[in-house]
């Protein structure tokens, strides 16, 4: 193990990357309560875990969604564990989101010269929400079903765009089987791939900043 980190070493420099991570400067008024953001991008590594599994069993039509979703909890090993971690983690990653985004404003982490980084913050939480708007219906039951109706439903009260709005958001004049193919394209493609743009960049401002200072 020893040769092959020395030549890691000495192609990589990894001890360089580890010193400038570890010996980072943290303020003294730094609290548990800026540990928020990283509470929450732990929640998201558990969501994409456990995402990722259910998707090997999960199959998004509207005449097997439920079913699928039944078996993985019923017979699949620990698919139950798998599905309910991954509802816990969600609920638990939009509730850190924002007791982070309070947090972040109440110190006034969003001022000069930090606009940026609170600009990115808000369409993390933007795509947060929307990873739970998307993935809510996915299990295609009755509290599903209509949950993805009246969502998809607000819009139309938006004048000249409202109902071609929604007829994009549904894929039809209807929700059906349309719906529940750009939900689920939208919960495992679009937005994890979102969120992979703007969350590094979310992180290296952070990293170049540094934490702002007390009120």
């Amino acid at each position: 193990m020893g040769k092959v980190y020395d030549r890691l070493e000495e192609r990589l420099e990894i001890q360089a990357i580890a010193d400038d991570i570890t010996s980072k400067y943290v303020p003294p008024h730094v609290n548990i309560f800026y540990c928020l953001g990283g509470i929450t991008l732990t929640c998201f590594l558990v969501q994409v875990a456990t995402g990722s599994a259910m998707t090997f069993y999960y199959r998004p039509t509207v005449t097997e969604a439920f079913a699928s979703v039944q078996y993985l909890m019923t017979e699949v090993n620990f698919g139950w564990l798998i599905r309910s971690i991954h509802r816990w983690s969600a609920s638990m990653m939009v509730l850190m989101m924002i007791l982070h985004v309070f947090r972040v404003y109440l110190t006034g982490g969003f001022k000069k010269p930090r606009e940026l980084t609170w600009v990115t913050g808000v369409i993390l939480g933007v795509l947060t929400v929307s990873f739970g708007v998307t993935g809510y219906s996915l299990p295609w039951d009755q509290i599903g079903y209509w949950a993805v109706k009246i969502v998809t439903g607000v819009p139309e009260a938006i004048p000249v765009i409202g109902s071609p709005l929604v007829e994009l958001l549904r894929g039809s004049v209807s929700v059906g089987q349309s719906t529940l193919t750009r939900f689920y394209s939208l919960h495992t493609f679009i937005l994890p791939l979102l969120t992979a743009v703007f969350m590094p960049m979310h992180f290296l401002m952070i990293r170049k900043q540094g934490i702002s200072g007390p009120l």
